[in-house]
């Protein structure tokens, strides 16, 4: 009955990113296959998807003030119809240049709408709450984009129909935020300060860890149902790799986070990252469709877990009031190494065909897992007291960071039987003279 109460003033809200999410986990992988069946070659694919994750970073800048001008309503409805309308001239004018603008155009007003919604359900849940609400819109997210990898049954790519539905699932996404009779929230004119330069400094782990994690989850994301095409999956059997890799994201996050909460989590993340890497690469080798089926879902589950792995090895090295901007930080990290990502595994998988996918992706996360050996061995981490809490992650905007940090886990941070007043003292001291 809790949980019901708690989903009342919020169930708006996570219609509507349900809707949202469906047609944006559609179109990702829709346009991938559409434009390989236009004769795009994968390093352009690479140019197309990465402009998307351009927009979704400069995004980041300009919707907080997009949204104090317009209203969180009418911003959503204005992005909301930029995606819809974006998602259908894809099919208009099918040219590669197109759809590099439209795709920067389609991230910079998705990751509006993302902030709208998550800035809503921060200001509907008491602090005391926000982990729940959290956990609870987690789930929403990651059902959703499983899901939408199904719908690639409804028709094909070279088929109008799936373009309309996603732009029909992105329209109707308006629809439970413009009924709603709460009010409206406000947005806080006041920015946190952000220090990419202090953010290395004080944790490279973690820096390394959210931009390398981009670099590997960039390419997945843009290039998987490419790879898959050209190994001989039908549209069937790219839906179900996708729904895999990220169920089995959903399913081995929290058992992951939660052991690297009571353990050493610097070396949870080396095993995780070494596991990832190795078992990227075995995927060039394996011969059986099943088998890698399986290999896809482990994978999944493992390369998923890092970048929420980074942001906690990050809280366990800040002070609590730092904690949003240092992880607003790391979302950009992580965005910029998506940028990157399908540009270079789309070159390629040019170069040496699609086993240039898994041989990319596992070079990347071995290149980590060597970089986390080196700062065990050689450099021991500032960690303020006792392991922060792991919760499972997925990229989106920095007002879900808020919902992490319930008013009691601050509260930790002052109370001396937590963490010891000598040791809170010298934390403070520390993150002050290394300029944070």
């Amino acid at each position: 009955m809790q949980s019901f109460a708690l989903l009342k003033p919020i169930q708006s809200i996570l219609w509507s990113v349900a809707l949202l999410l469906l047609g944006n986990g559609l179109i990702s992988t829709l346009l991938t296959l559409r434009g390989t069946d236009e004769g795009f070659s994968s390093a352009t694919m690479g140019f197309i998807m990465s402009s998307y994750f351009i927009g979704f970073i400069c995004g980041t800048w300009v919707s907080g003030r997009l949204i104090r001008r317009m209203g969180h309503i009418r911003t959503f409805a204005f992005c909301a119809s930029i995606c819809a309308s974006s998602t259908l001239i894809h099919i208009i004018f099918i040219d590669a240049w197109v759809w590099i603008i439209l795709r920067f155009f389609y991230g910079l007003a998705y990751i509006t709408l993302m902030t709208v919604i998550e800035s809503w359900l921060n200001s509907q849940a008491a602090s005391h709450e926000r982990g729940r609400v959290f956990a609870f819109y987690m789930v929403v997210n990651l059902g959703a984009l499983t899901i939408a990898q199904q719908m690639l049954h409804i028709a094909t790519p070279d088929n109008f129909l799936l373009f309309a539905i996603v732009s029909i699932l992105i329209s109707w996404a308006i629809l439970p935020l413009t009924l709603t009779r709460r009010n409206q929230p406000t947005i806080n004119s006041e920015k946190p300060k952000s220090s990419l330069k202090n953010l290395l400094k004080i944790a490279p782990l973690s820096f390394a860890g959210s931009t390398l994690s981009g670099l590997a989850m960039g390419a997945f994301w843009a290039m998987t149902p490419i790879y898959a095409t050209q190994l001989g999956y039908d549209i069937s059997g790219i839906a179900l790799i996708m729904s895999l890799t990220i169920l089995g994201g959903a399913a081995l996050q929290i058992p992951i986070g939660r052991y690297s909460d009571k353990h050493d989590r610097p070396k949870v993340i080396t095993w995780v990252v070494t596991l990832a890497g190795l078992i990227a690469l075995s995927m060039a080798i394996i011969p059986s469709q099943t088998a890698l089926l399986i290999v896809f879902f482990i994978w999944g589950g493992l390369s998923f877990s890092i970048y929420p792995l980074s942001v906690a090895q990050l809280i366990d090295q800040l002070h609590p009031d730092e904690i949003v901007s240092g992880s607003s930080d790391m979302l950009v990290l992580h965005g910029l190494g998506c940028a990157f990502a399908p540009v270079a595994a789309g070159s390629l998988m040019t170069l040496i065909g699609a086993q240039g996918l898994p041989l990319y992706i596992g070079a990347v996360l071995l290149i980590l897992a060597a970089y986390t050996v080196y700062r065990r061995r050689r450099v021991v981490d500032l960690v303020s007291g006792n392991n922060a809490h792991f919760e499972p992650m997925v990229q989106t905007s920095s007002q879900v960071l808020s919902m992490m940090f319930d008013q009691p886990q601050r509260d930790l941070f002052d109370d001396p039987s937590f963490y010891g007043e000598e040791e809170r003292e010298r934390i403070i001291n520390a993150l002050r003279q290394s300029g944070s």
